[in-house]
């Protein structure tokens, strides 16, 4: 019997202030390769995003008035990212 797993994706924690938040989303946006964002304050999660390939522009815009809004209301929180897993390279002779 074969068991399939469902591939871990990669997680990371990131601590910023209220100020920090709208930056921290952006820059993660850009880099293209992140499934969701989940802004947390303590153990309460505020909001969370998840993102597709094919969500640009005019889609982001009440996304980002959101994390604004939320980022001038908290002192400090957390953003927990999930990305894509890398690609792997398979050499096939």
């Amino acid at each position: 019997m074969i068991s399939e797993t469902e591939p871990k994706t990669p997680h990371e924690e990131l601590h910023v202030t209220g100020e920090e938040l709208l930056k921290t989303v952006e820059k993660l946006i850009h880099a293209g390769n992140v499934r969701r964002i989940i802004i947390k304050q303590g153990e309460h999660i505020v909001v969370e995003f998840p993102l597709t390939a094919g969500v640009v522009g005019v889609l982001m815009a009440p996304m980002l008035a959101a994390v604004g809004a939320i980022g001038a209301l908290l002192t400090h929180c957390t953003v927990e990212v999930e990305r894509e897993e890398p690609p792997v390279d398979v050499y096939i002779p």
